[in-house]
């Protein structure tokens, strides 16, 4: 009984596992093919960085705005209905981008985006409770991490293709270009790079919607509804109820908050590394090399906490991997150098556990309101949204003479690991004090 209880996945649940897990790299590349498209757009459009960064509030603000939809039709139809509506959302989005570039509108990509997040909300908000239903409640947080260990694989991928399809084939990005600077350019010839790099930016999303397509096909076909576990009916008095003992689930109460910081200091390492290292004078498709970089130290990290959460609960590892954060990112902050950009490359190791062991830790006791928990879970990944323009108001506004704005810009990130420490510090007492 205990070696049964210790098995990941039964075979019976092998199949749905895989291909419900395939899903977890599928938006683990719009994130991170995403994420340099706002040095990008920064620069061929001619924006700050606090406009540019509105590319992520889209991005993450579909998340706050569909999570909740997306967990009312979940609890009404199914998890295979709401991964295959994801699935169509996604791809509608990525098909936006055919008329984003054609009008030349920063506002049609970052609506594009938008609609893009709303198939991602669905995903999440789906796949996450669904991971953690196929096996028994002691291995649901391992469980759930070795899903989530295909994330990084895909957000490797969408590096990969940002930095040598997007990045490296901008001509705003060329050397001739970066010494005069695109902003003293005549507007002819602004107009024909802008046209160019437009297209570029547009065609790897025109692509990623076919591959999303033809995942719905796959997922429509093969995820029987026979092994696809039906959810109750959400009638409204069980809603009401569900909320009432999620709030006073304190475990779960400062999960959702936790993750809204944890996402939001994920998004700002990835996002202004690039901005980081252009302060070195170094160039955006290089620059690029060091996010991809930390992409595989991240997944490196997701696989070893997997196996040492054999040996240490979550709890405590969340707490020392974020503690381990604090200090690279007070290097990144305080080293004016390639030593800094050293630190806040080897802080994605630190940060590789923190989200699914968050959502492991939040939902370990909420039972039959997993669903719904899931939902604002996933609404929290908002801190994506309202972070990152934050980090590029101080990075365009504050002027230190004894540090460089963008350094100094993640003291908000340092901020941000010192609430995941602290949670996994208070989780850890309240289930010791439950003992």
């Amino acid at each position: 009984m205990e070696k049964a209880k210790q098995i990941l996945v039964e075979k019976k649940y092998l199949l749905t596992f895989i291909l419900i897990t395939s899903l977890f790299a599928l938006w683990g590349f719009a994130n991170d093919i995403t994420n340099p498209m706002v040095a990008a757009f920064q620069t061929v459009m001619e924006l700050s960085a606090t406009k540019a960064s509105l590319v992520q509030f889209a991005f993450y603000g579909g998340y706050a705005t569909m999570a909740l939809p997306a967990a009312l039709f979940v609890r009404k139809y199914s998890y295979k209905k709401g991964i295959l509506l994801g699935l169509a959302l996604y791809a509608i989005g990525a098909f936006l981008f055919i008329p984003a570039a054609e009008y030349q509108e920063f506002s049609f990509f970052c609506i594009s985006l938008y609609v893009l997040t709303f198939g991602l909300a669905f995903l999440e908000t789906t796949s996450n409770p669904y991971i953690l239903s196929l096996g028994t409640p002691e291995t649901a947080t391992r469980r759930l991490n070795l899903a989530q260990s295909f994330n990084p694989i895909g957000s490797l991928c969408g590096m990969f293709v940002a930095s040598n399809v997007v990045l490296s084939s901008l001509q705003s990005d060329s050397a001739e270009v970066r010494e005069i600077g695109f902003s003293m350019l005549d507007e002819a010839t602004k107009a024909s790079i802008r046209l160019h790099d437009l297209g570029v930016i547009r065609n790897p999303y025109v692509i990623l919607g076919c591959v999303v397509l033809l995942m719905f096909v796959v997922i429509a076909l093969f995820v029987k509804s026979d092994n696809d576990t039906k959810v109750e009916k959400a009638e409204e008095p069980k809603v009401k109820d569900s909320l009432r003992r999620l709030w006073n689930n304190k475990c779960y109460r400062y999960g959702v908050l936790t993750q809204v910081f944890y996402v939001a200091t994920q998004i700002m390492c990835w996002t202004f590394i690039i901005q980081y290292a252009d302060n070195l004078g170094i160039n955006k498709s290089t620059a690029q090399w060091y996010n991809i970089l930390a992409m595989g130290l991240f997944l490196s990290g997701r696989f070893v906490s997997t196996m040492l959460m054999k040996y240490v609960n979550g709890r405590m590892l969340l707490m020392v991997f974020a503690i381990c954060a604090m200090c690279t990112t007070a290097g990144a902050i305080l080293i004016v150098g390639n030593a800094g950009l050293y630190c806040l490359v080897a802080t994605s190791a630190f940060m590789s556990l923190m989200f699914p062991t968050i959502y492991g830790v939040a939902l370990e006791d909420v039972g039959q309101d997993s669903t719904l928990g899931a939902a604002f879970l996933v609404m929290a990944i908002v801190g994506g949204a309202l972070m990152p323009p934050l980090q590029g108001m101080i990075i365009d506004n504050w002027n230190f003479d004894f540090l460089p704005s963008v350094n100094a810009s993640f003291i908000l990130p340092f901020i941000c690991f010192c609430v995941v420490a602290t949670y996994g510090y208070v989780t850890e007492r309240i289930i010791k004090n439950r003992a």
